[in-house]
């Protein structure tokens, strides 16, 4: 282990040199220059997608670095990259559907692509099969069969129609087994109007599902495919239960459930019903399994040691590749069969991203990316917890990210609250965005209000009731304790945030007055009527997602007035700082509309305000070049209103 210790001291010791004039902004607005690294089963292997001569490319290498098979992804959103056996990549890629076929309101659908390596082919999972039109609505697991490769995927089915043609019958997922080589498609199972999901055995069979009758709240886990023996029922009115999939052993699958007083993920017999809690006392962040068997082998956890495995020998590899970049934040990142090789990624301190592989065997570990290549130690600010009390005593930790090279007095700030808002956290390690405005003079404020992840199901529970309230006053109390230990000037403060953060950002200057100098929302809903007549047009005025937002906000089917006092439209007249908005026209999560609203309230007040349109872009800011726009007009505002330097 000593050698990787050698290795990272090394590579920090070469970039120390390069102290230098603070990268332009682009650098922190572009994508990734690397991500998505993935291991194959046997570690042989390792895909990426990432920029490789100047492009976006999907690629694979054998474990020392030989190029196997390159692909140019051009502006193909890509979410997420798996391995399916030792030649086959599946590339989960989505885009924005506008049309009225199966939605009311536009969506963001997933499609999957199957790269077969030797082949150096890359097709849709359904290519060749007219009657699926291509949106991939589940993922349900690989397993080999009888020398055969199959992948399980939710889609919807048309039907034949006049003409020799296709029409759609239904929107119902239904559950398709396909032979990754040959691309035969086979149903398994005819969808039904309740939420499905599906656990697939080691032998390919189903073994077991779940139905959510989101009208009524009711969840239940059947064994098999249909509606035979019921395992569990329960009543989970603002939330379904998550089947995640096979559990320790045979006959057992994992389930999820974040509906009562703590979250709990329960191992399920599905012979006798019979439950086993695990993972108690830790918050899990990923499931960990098998790569043969597709059983459960642990979890990654937010607290120490950050993962938890029921295998000893397993957990021991795992601590001891973290003790060998000790300093740095380390994430497990892939891993191969019985964690003989890991890709590990590296940031913190002065490391602003960096993706190792690792060999248990022979003890070395290797840089093979960096997701900033361009930012070096001395561009990194530092990042630390930060812990202050809200108003009714409840501890709050947040994530201070300090300019590099200044020193924590007197300095400007941005507070940049995370978006969700519920089950979503910030962590210490390199943020974009915070380091984007650190790298201009500005201290970085990242608070985990009431209602984030990882601090016990109570805290979760202390947001609802909260938005727009105590929420709100989580921010600003963070602002008061960092002026009172002197490391920020309380006169000198905007508030950035995006999602839910861009709704904080809106109402810091509106619901609230006297704190801060600027506002930039960038996708932040701003008329709460208007944004859950949107939601209802979406998914359904009973619906389980309305249900949860009128929960959270505690308006019931007659609280419009309690959104009219919340939303930050109603209060335009009185904000007293200039607001920047910004949105991208694809968002298929917080509707432009929102901010078009906000725009017009704003200018009916007579309020001094800018309206940015990123078209092409979605909730995710998923474009290279409309973030590095988003994040340039973000920063000049903010520098504008509350400039770093002062003369």
């Amino acid at each position: 282990m000593k050698k990787w210790t050698k290795v990272a001291i090394w590579l920090c010791a070469a970039w120390a040199v390069l102290a230098r004039a603070a990268p332009p902004l682009e650098v922190y607005g572009a994508l990734p220059g690397v991500d998505q690294i993935r291991l194959s089963p046997s570690g042989e292997q390792y895909a990426l997608f990432g920029v490789i001569d100047g492009s976006r490319k999907f690629a694979a290498f054998s474990f020392e670095g030989k190029p196997l098979f390159v692909m140019d992804m051009g502006t193909i959103k890509v979410r997420d990259l798996q391995w399916a056996g030792e030649n086959h990549v599946l590339l989960t890629v989505s885009s924005t559907f506008k049309g009225p076929l199966v939605f009311t309101e536009n969506v963001e659908i997933d499609n999957v692509l199957n790269v077969n390596i030797a082949k150096r082919t890359a097709r849709p999972i359904f290519y060749g099969h007219n009657q699926l039109p291509g949106a991939v609505l589940g993922q349900y697991g690989i397993r080999e069969v009888g020398g055969h490769l199959f992948g399980y995927f939710g889609a919807i089915t048309l039907e034949r129609g006049g003409y020799g043609g296709f029409q759609l019958s239904n929107a119902n997922e239904d559950l398709y087994r396909i032979d990754l080589d040959s691309g035969d498609a086979l149903r398994l199972v005819q969808g039904s109007e309740l939420r499905r999901n599906w656990v697939m055995a080691t032998d390919g069979s189903l073994m077991a599902h779940s139905e959510y009758n989101e009208h009524d709240g009711v969840w239940k886990l059947y064994v098999g495919p249909g509606a035979g023996r019921m395992v569990i029922q329960r009543l989970t009115p603002l939330h379904s239960i998550g089947l995640i999939g096979l559990g320790r052993g045979p006959g057992t699958v994992l389930v999820e459930d974040n509906t009562g007083i703590q979250d709990v993920v329960e191992e399920v017999s599905i012979a006798d019903g019979k439950v086993e809690p695990l993972f108690a006392e830790v918050t899990t962040e990923a499931y960990l399994h098998d790569r043969s068997t597709q059983q459960l082998i642990g979890a990654i956890v937010r607290e120490e040691p950050k993962a938890q495995f029921f295998d000893q020998a397993l957990l021991a590899r795992f601590k001891a590749t973290r003790k060998a970049f000790r300093g740095f934040t380390v994430s497990m990142i892939s891993y191969s069969q019985g964690l003989q090789r890991m890709v590990v990624k590296t940031e913190g301190g002065d490391d602003s991203g960096t993706y190792w592989t690792v060999d248990i065997a022979s003890g070395k570990a290797s840089p093979v990316g960096y997701p900033y290549p361009a930012i070096r130690p001395a561009d990194v600010g530092e990042s630390r917890a930060f812990h202050y009390a809200a108003s009714d005593g409840l501890d709050i930790e947040a994530i201070l990210t300090l300019p590099p090279g200044k020193q924590a007095t007197g300095l400007p700030l941005v507070v940049l609250p995370h978006g969700g808002p519920i089950r979503v956290s910030d962590e210490v390690g390199f943020d974009w965005w915070a380091q984007a405005y650190a790298s201009r003079g500005y201290a970085v404020i990242q608070p985990n209000y009431r209602g984030s992840s990882g601090y016990g199901r109570a805290f979760v529970e202390a947001a609802f009731g909260q938005w727009g309230r105590k929420m709100q006053t989580d921010l600003s109390e963070g602002v008061t304790q960092l002026a009172k230990d002197g490391v920020i000037d309380p006169k000198r403060v905007c508030i950035v945030g995006a999602s839910y953060g861009g709704y904080a950002a809106l109402a810091g200057v509106t619901l609230q007055q006297g704190i801060y100098r600027c506002a930039v929302s960038v996708a932040g809903p701003a008329d709460l009527k208007a944004f859950f007549n949107w939601e209802g047009r979406r998914n359904g005025f009973d619906s389980e997602a309305t249900r949860f937002w009128r929960a959270l906000i505690v308006a019931d089917a007659g609280g419009d007035g309690v959104m009219s006092v919340l939303s930050p439209t109603s209060a335009a007249a009185r904000a007293d700082a200039p607001i920047m908005l910004i949105h991208g026209k694809d968002d298929t999560v917080v509707p432009i509309e929102q901010s078009e609203l906000m725009e017009s309230a704003l200018k009916r007040a007579g309020k001094p305000h800018e309206m940015i349109v990123l078209n092409g872009e979605d909730h995710w800011l998923s474009r290279e070049e409309t973030r590095k726009v988003m994040l340039r007009a973000a920063v000049e505002f903010v520098e504008k209103y509350n400039p770093a330097k002062v003369n």
